[in-house]
């Protein structure tokens, strides 16, 4: 055993937390009810889930819905598919600053993010090539704290300055993914280093295609699905981790990159931001494993084998069903299905679609057999977004930093919500206990002075 295994060991042996300890000492684990609610920390007017009612202390299931300062986002989605345009840019501004915003209100703020894409002279040599990364989340971390060096009022915590820098971060996102893919896939996979100009004349969804494709082409359907895509992944309450931490790193005073950069390190582990590449990879062992992927009785066989952690990743889980929060429904899952059924269709990939289709059919009751259980379950955004942007080309190290792009705007507008009221470091407490205490001796513990539990 080498000796950082055996310091490895010694930290595992002496850091163990008994496994009732939280119901012991009627501590939340992961800020978590006992009835699977969020326990609530904090208030916010940017955006909310609604995934459950709450009847005499009962969790009742019912439809998802998401709102954006009030609006329901598949509301918006409806109006923009309407209008025949692109809403992230507009969805953004509602969410930053409260409201719908006029014609000309809209387009002097497209216009003002347009002119950020842009990156500050010699940025993609000097940090994403100098100091090169194997991952992309990584790169964008840390691209976000270079711009505070390069930014002449990066401490200046003024409404009107934080604000410039929100608009800066949700647009510069948008050139940091694509170059940051291609700086990687240049230096440790041997392919072409492409750094495409933007445009300011187009949306951030169709610059977003046109530095990632070596080419530039994408259709207008392609343009608009990821549009949607990114609207719907805006915001998604303050409880989702990536924004509880934009608002706890804020809570300090902390300049805007610094919170931001947690954010992204938030969103960049696997059990929060990286779930939809989990969900494609398991459709892919799916397709893989069984001869007729559109068989219902294949496709349960192969499902019970995941959950029974004989087949994927031997995790136990079904990628992309069930959801902290939402019953019966997500809709952005909703929505993000309708948006792959016509990309399928566009594309000739009818049966790719049926197979996702048949998952999460089956999937819920085969969950609820196996765990005996009636708890709802329905797909999630991770289930059809993967496949989205599966059928937009989309590499798959690319998803994720996808997500943070979409994301920036809520956590930006977090950010600005917090700083426009008196600020409370956020001071949560922590429950000492000991071996003497996981004892079950009488009396007061020598050590942490808390009664011993009994």
């Amino acid at each position: 055993m080498s000796y950082y295994s055996e310091l490895a060991d010694l930290t595992a042996r002496n850091n163990r937390i008994p496994g009732d300890a939280y119901n012991r000492y009627g501590v939340k684990h992961g800020l978590r009810n006992k009835d699977g609610t969020g326990v609530l920390v904090g208030l916010t007017s940017v955006s909310t889930v609604i995934g459950y009612a709450k009847d005499n202390g009962s969790v009742l299931p019912v439809r998802g819905e998401l709102y954006y300062r009030g609006r329901a986002a598949s509301d918006l989605v409806t109006k923009y598919v309407d209008e025949g345009r692109f809403g992230f840019e507009q969805t953004a501004y509602l969410l930053l600053f409260g409201k719908m915003p006029t014609d000309d209100e809209l387009t002097h703020f497209t216009r003002e993010l347009r002119g950020m894409l842009v990156m500050p002279r010699n940025f993609p040599r000097d940090v994403l090539e100098t100091f090169r990364t194997q991952d992309i989340m990584n790169s964008l971390g840390r691209s976000v704290l270079t711009l505070y060096s390069i930014d002449d009022d990066a401490a200046d915590l003024s409404l009107t300055n934080q604000v410039r820098q929100a608009m800066e971060l949700i647009a510069r996102m948008v050139v940091l993914v694509p170059y940051s893919y291609y700086v990687i896939r240049h230096a440790f996979h041997g392919g072409s280093l492409i750094m495409h100009p933007p445009d300011p004349e187009l949306s951030l969804a169709q610059n977003f295609l046109k530095l990632l494709r070596p080419d530039s082409e994408y259709t207008d359907l392609e343009a608009r699905v990821l549009d949607l895509s990114m609207l719907l992944h805006a915001d998604h309450g303050g409880g989702n981790n990536s924004t509880f931490v934009t608002r706890a790193v804020s809570s300090t005073m902390t300049d805007i990159y610094s919170a931001v950069a947690a954010s992204i390190g938030s969103l960049k582990g696997p059990l929060h931001g990286g779930a939809n590449t989990h969900v494609v990879r398991m459709m892919d062992d799916l397709k893989a494993t069984v001869s007729n992927p559109t068989s219902e009785s294949e496709v349960t066989d192969y499902l019970v084998k995941v959950l029974n952690k004989d087949a994927y990743d031997r995790s136990g889980k079904i990628y992309g069903i069930g959801h902290a929060v939402y019953t019966l429904s997500d809709p952005r899952a909703v929505v993000l299905k309708e948006q792959a059924r016509e990309l399928a269709a566009d594309s000739g990939k009818d049966e790719e679609f049926a197979m996702y289709d048949l998952v999460e059919k089956l999937a819920p009751a085969i969950f609820q057999e196996f765990k005996g259980t009636d708890k709802p379950m329905s797909a999630n955004v991770d289930f059809y977004s993967g496949l989205v942007y599966d059928f937009l080309k989309i590499p798959r190290e690319v998803f994720t930093p996808l997500f943070a792009i979409g994301r920036m705007a809520g956590w930006c507008a977090h950010r600005l919500e917090l700083m426009s009221n008196p600020v409370k470091i956020v001071r949560p407490a922590f429950r000492v206990i000991c071996d003497y205490c996981s004892s079950g001796k009488d009396g007061a513990c020598p050590v942490c002075r808390f009664e011993a539990a009994k």
